[in-house]
């Protein structure tokens, strides 16, 4: 796989959930995160080469956002270091200024440092 990354992958303190938005079915917990792409863990492989309509349940601490809607492609699909789970990367498409907001908040609230 040839690693395209421009942006530092960062880890969050905790997983968040993500839904599709028309199904509120569960996609997965959101593992890392980049202004142009997120990770996602699940307990199912993930369909590649296909835009998903996904929900993200903040947490409160986000000061008002309750949610984000957005729309990503997924990339990639693999088998977790625990074989139970998937890893899959997902590229963000037509991010909005208040989407870049959340994700600069989410790092800062709940990042890892280095």
């Amino acid at each position: 796989m040839d690693d395209r990354r421009k942006l530092k992958r960062r880890h969050l303190i905790y997983y968040l959930r993500v839904f599709e938005q028309g199904t509120n079915k569960l996609v997965g917990h959101l593992v890392d995160l980049t202004q142009e792409g997120i990770m996602l863990i699940s307990e199912n492989p993930i369909e590649v080469n296909k835009v998903h309509h996904l929900r993200m349940i903040l947490p409160s601490r986000m000061g008002g956002n309750e949610e984000w809607l957005f729309d990503a492609e997924s990339r990639w699909c693999k088998k977790d270091i625990n074989p139970d789970f998937y890893d899959t990367g997902f590229k963000l498409l037509n991010l909005e200024p208040k989407g870049l907001e959340i994700i600069s908040n989410l790092i800062q609230g709940f990042g890892f440092s280095d």
